[in-house]
């Protein structure tokens, strides 16, 4: 008996929408849970709104230390206020200040400080806080990270569904990453209005996500708007200094007798400006230029 020929159609009048399938023209939505970032730009283009809580995310940036707290502490000062459990930071490469996490939401009695001597001793540590219970979130600075070590992360965070972030080099972005999501953040300096001092910022390029590639990278703030509005004062402050220093300049050259004018010495203001020590004023200088 011939067997039965069999033909493959596509019905015309599937809905665009089936519950629990994908559309990789859109961005994810299902049952994952998610953490509000706190930067509404980047919500925007996250799946759910938000930080995937029990998934790994995977942060690359040139420099270590830079940019993680200010990318994160949003996220976590909402989480800590609505939950309990402890914030692990693993192998840091800075020293966290307490006082200026507290300001800004994460009180200092919620964050743990863990010291790592080797990439080894770092993933158990961080392995071990996702599977604690007292857990709720786990930021890690892991430079070389085998992706097997970090698909065991992600499998942590998942079974208690806790926050993860894992901090890595640029150097790393052409590597697989079992990540369901992952971010590049890189500095930049931002300014609304072109008359304004420039304030630090963030570049954010989404690299992976669940849903359509994003092209045009997302310009975040850089640090905490009081913050910010000191160091525009600080700029203005400086740039009136040498507005002033160099007028002062302009018109003793042209007093001179026969044009030929001594070196003139800058103003006292300025000299106190350009000798202060203080990070504000390293920072408000370049921000002046």
């Amino acid at each position: 008996m011939p067997a039965p020929s069999l033909s493959l159609r596509i019905a015309p009048d599937l809905p665009s929408a089936v519950p629990g399938v994908w559309h990789a023209d859109a961005l994810g939505a299902g049952p994952q849970a998610a953490q509000p970032t706190g930067h509404a730009l980047l919500d925007a283009q996250l799946p759910g709104g938000g930080w995937p809580v029990g998934a790994l995310c995977e942060v690359l940036q040139p420099l270590a230390g830079l940019h993680e707290w200010q990318l994160v502490l949003p996220a976590l000062a909402q989480a800590t206020a609505r939950r309990a459990g402890a914030v692990v930071a693993v192998a840091p490469p800075c020293e966290p200040f307490g006082p200026a996490l507290k300001a800004q939401g994460l009180p200092s009695e919620r964050l743990c400080v863990v010291r790592a001597d080797s990439a080894r001793a770092a993933f158990w540590a961080a392995e071990q806080a996702l599977r604690c219970g007292d857990v709720l979130a786990v930021m890690a600075w892991l430079p070389q990270a085998p992706a097997a070590a970090l698909r065991r992360l992600q499998l942590a965070a998942a079974q208690q569904q806790q926050l993860l972030w894992v901090f890595r080099p640029i150097s790393a972005a052409p590597q697989a990453s079992p990540a369901l999501l992952r971010l590049q953040v890189q500095g930049r300096w931002l300014s609304a209005d072109t008359s304004a001092p420039a304030a630090p910022g963030m570049q954010v390029q989404i690299l992976k996500r669940r849903g359509p590639p994003l092209v045009q990278a997302l310009d975040l703030p850089g640090c905490h708007p009081r913050l910010a509005l000191a160091l525009a004062a600080q700029a203005e402050r400086r740039h009136a200094a040498q507005v002033v220093a160099r007028a002062m300049v302009a018109r003793y050259n042209a007093a001179a007798p026969g044009g030929q004018a001594a070196p003139m010495h800058p103003e006292p203001a300025m000299v106190a400006l350009q000798g202060r020590g203080h990070a504000l004023d390293r920072i408000a200088a370049a921000m002046a230029g």
